[in-house]
């Protein structure tokens, strides 16, 4: 992995814990997602003419599918995140997601694709799972919890965070495609993807206009902010897609899980904050690997 593809990668998983962490706080479902589609598709509107007036009419039907293909799995991605943390615990739902999601990632590029991993890397990658393991609640996920409550929470957390893995497994391998081997520019992939979000997304406020406006009132700032950087954040990724291996990047991402354990525990107070700092800091190690190897 080149240097500059892991300051990409640093740089976005900073960013990506922090928009988490704003849409764990607005409590949203499906029509926050199409809130902020729709702010997404207005604020970025002038880069995405700017670069899609000559790029997308030289577009066929294969361009179009994967766009079509990309859209609709950060639809669903998107919508189970936000009901797992509506569900459970950001520090259970986000690094279970963020974890396997690129784990399966890596499995798809390397059995699929024919990438090359090195021993170090593939050490990178278990230390990455085992950070999740720890963040997720380590070996007490074994055992019965004394509050059954409690338990319950977990484990809604990790069906969530898991299901949530697997979209982001398949977006990943899907855009990654469409920016390594058809070229297709990384900002428009994820730009013109929003029209697609938007088109599925919008029968869903269309039911319930009343109950859309109050939502509105009270999340429209949290979902402008995800809006603004989200894309950003995406956008580094498949930029460094460009430039190392999918089955390097996609496990490297999880750097955010460092920043998510360090600030989401604390502006969240949520428990258990050593084991899953201690994740983190495996997670960061497991990164290093990556990079190195």
């Amino acid at each position: 992995m080149t240097l500059n593809a892991f300051a990409l990668i640093i740089l976005a998983g900073l960013i990506h814990a922090g928009w988490n962490i704003a849409a764990k706080k607005a409590g949203g479902d499906s029509r926050f997602a199409f809130f902020t589609s729709v702010l997404m598709m207005v604020f970025w509107a002038p880069l995405g003419w700017w670069l899609g007036r000559d790029a997308v009419p030289g577009w066929g039907t294969v361009e179009w599918a994967f766009i079509v293909a990309s859209g609709l799995l950060h639809v669903a991605y998107y919508v189970i995140l936000l009901r797992g943390y509506r569900k459970a615990d950001l520090t259970v739902v986000y690094p279970l997601a963020r974890g396997s999601g690129p784990l399966l990632s890596s499995l798809v590029a390397i059995t699929l694709l024919g990438e090359q991993i090195s021993a170090l890397g593939a050490l990178g990658i278990l230390g990455v799972v085992g950070g999740v393991f720890l963040i997720a609640g380590g070996p007490g996920l074994l055992r019965a919890a004394h509050d059954p409550a409690s338990r319950a929470r977990v484990h809604k957390g990790m069906f969530y965070g898991l299901l949530t893995g697997a979209f982001i497994a398949s977006y990943t391998v899907v855009d990654g495609y469409a920016v390594k081997v058809l070229l297709m520019s990384p900002i428009l992939v994820d730009y013109m993807g929003n029209f697609v979000r938007v088109a599925v997304l919008a029968p869903t406020v269309l039911r319930d206009l009343p109950t859309a406006a109050v939502l509105w009132r009270s999340q429209w700032r949290f979902a402008l902010l995800v809006a603004v950087v989200s894309p950003i954040a995406y956008v580094l990724v498949l930029f460094a897609m460009r430039e190392a291996p999918l089955s390097h990047v996609a496990p490297a991402r999880e750097v955010s899980m460092l920043f998510a354990a360090l600030i989401g525990g604390h502006l969240l107070n949520e428990g258990d904050r050593a084991a899953r700092i201690g994740g983190a800091l495996l997670i960061a190690a497991g990164v290093t690997a990556l990079a190195l190897g």
